[in-house]
């Protein structure tokens, strides 16, 4: 099954390098291409990619504020997921993405294969960050008190599901998180649904956001995406 992509960036050789980048691989297709913000925010609503791959700096409308317009305004069922891919690794650009709604934060020196990785993986529902993001997200939680651990739905999750919350937030994969408490992968995707749901979170990296804030994951557990 094809992915579809638009890529969002304000530098020119920039697209035509990531488009050449994706459309090596046969199952993407870049679908269009914006210099601005505003055009992302256009050109998204008009041909519903997949993925927006979306830089941070760009005129008319960065592409924080163009993540937080098309998630905002996302339909159930068809909303765009958003990869956010930078040359700058500033909290204020990594905190602001993500919680804009992106589902990934990659750094411009990505290699092309890891790109392509991640494509699919967000395209696929999942989330993903870089490892020197994935660090930044625990030393910045690890150093802010948590709330109240009696958050909005946590008392609702069952022991297993707040395993499996914590284990997310140590940036294991599905596959790492059946190992580590020896259950089916297809147990553990099951048990992600429900912690999301419960909690009413969007995708795995508002977990990640959600058990730091409020306690639920231990840094000495940390592993790194």
């Amino acid at each position: 099954m094809t992915t579809t992509v638009l890529i969002a960036d304000d530098d020119h050789l920039m697209r035509a390098g990531l488009t050449a980048v994706l459309e090596s691989d046969a199952d993407i297709e870049v679908v269009g291409q914006a210099s601005t913000g505003r055009e992302a925010v256009a050109l998204t609503r008009r041909r519903e990619p997949d993925v927006v791959l979306m830089d941070v700096q760009m005129p008319d409308l960065d592409g924080i504020e163009a993540t937080r317009e098309l998630i905002s305004a996302g339909r159930a069922g068809s909303q765009v997921k958003v990869l956010i891919l930078t040359t700058f690794e500033e909290d204020a650009y990594i905190f602001g993405g993500l919680r804009a709604g992106a589902s990934g934060f990659l750094l411009k020196r990505t290699r092309p294969e890891d790109l392509i990785r991640a494509v699919h993986t967000i395209a696929a529902g999942e989330s993903l960050l870089s490892p020197s993001v994935t660090r930044r997200v625990i030393d910045r939680m690890a150093h802010h008190p948590p709330s109240d651990v009696g958050a909005r739905g946590v008392d609702e999750l069952t022991p297993r599901e707040r395993e499996v919350l914590e284990l997310l937030a140590g940036g294991l994969s599905n596959a790492e998180i059946a190992t580590e408490l020896v259950i089916e992968e297809s147990t553990v995707k099951t048990h992600v649904k429900r912690v999301l749901m419960k909690l009413g979170l969007r995708d795995r990296v508002q977990a990640v956001i959600f058990a730091y804030e409020n306690g639920l994951a231990p840094t000495q557990r940390a592993a790194y995406y």
